[in-house]
């Protein structure tokens, strides 16, 4: 079955990010269309979706229509128990839940403060105490997970309590919030994973004037992997002559380490532009 989701913009839509990492960390299909969350086509866009008011939405392939990340993941953990989305353990499960049901109805402070953006890291931002207890608390959380549980993620294998605390990480490391070094390598991990690193890139693709949740602070680089260089080009010739993601001929290129490729359209030129090494397929051709 393959369903249908609904997001908004990559790089400020924390939801989305959720709504996109349930299907993708459990090989679960789904086609994405974008919502204009900020193009002033949100209302009409979300119109066939109701009562749908906020992204992400997801449609089943018999036609249902569920909105809200929760009720998302139950939906999805009914229908594909295989795929191991909560812990196996009951006591394990037990907690995810909680933590998951928590960080989606809590930690206010962290979300209004701290926006999650993934152009870079404010430079100088000082949280406030309320923040501060918001880290706290998600600290602990952490790390009672990973003291019963854990392994590389808060429940050893990736879970759904990943999936909802992954904009955490992205709001911690893009606002250089302070946590401590369990906590940071957590952040560091989610950071690194192959399907947050594709989302940001396919984010970069947009470019924003205003860039929404602008502060007068200086901006960083983004505390992730650093991306291998590379760059659009006007032309080829490229090495393939097929786009490794589609597999239709190639019209747009890119220039690294010397060496030309070709891509079928310019997003996926672009997305691996902004981070080569998120995308295997294009690795591939690479070496």
């Amino acid at each position: 079955m393959t369903y249908d989701l609904f997001i908004a913009d990559r790089s400020f839509s924390s939801w989305s990010l959720r709504g996109w990492l349930m299907f993708e960390k459990f090989g679960i299909p789904c086609r994405t269309h974008m919502i204009g969350l900020y193009s002033g086509t949100f209302a009409e866009d979300l119109a066939p979706l109701a009562p749908a008011r906020l992204v992400p939405v997801m449609r089943t392939g018999d036609g249902i229509t569920v909105g809200d990340t929760l009720a998302m993941a139950e939906t999805l953990a009914e229908r594909h128990p295989a795929a191991g989305l909560w812990p196996a353990a009951p006591e394990a499960r037990a907690l995810a839940r909680w933590m998951v049901a928590e960080m989606h109805s809590g930690f206010t402070a962290l979300r209004g403060a701290c926006p999650m953006q993934l152009l870079g890291r404010y430079e100088g931002f000082t949280p406030s105490e309320a923040v501060l207890a918001d880290l706290a608390r998600i600290e602990a959380l952490w790390s009672l997970a990973m003291d019963r549980h854990g392994g590389d993620w808060l429940f050893g294998a990736y879970s759904l309590a990943d999936v909802f605390y992954a904009p955490v990480a992205a709001r911690i490391a893009g606002y250089g919030l302070p946590v401590g070094d369990r906590a940071r390598a957590y952040v560091d991990r989610t950071l690194a994973d192959t399907a947050f690193r594709q989302w940001r890139a396919l984010g970069l693709t947009v470019s924003y004037d205003p860039v929404p949740y602008a502060m007068d602070l200086p901006l960083a680089p983004w505390p992730g992997p650093a991306p291998i260089a590379a760059h659009a080009v006007p032309a080829g010739p490229s090495e393939n002559a097929a786009c490794p993601y589609s597999g239709k001929p190639v019209t747009d290129f890119l220039q690294m380490q010397g060496r030309t490729f070709g891509f079928c359209n310019p997003t996926c030129r672009d997305k691996t532009v902004n981070d080569p090494a998120a995308w295997p397929r294009f690795m591939a051709i690479l070496r």
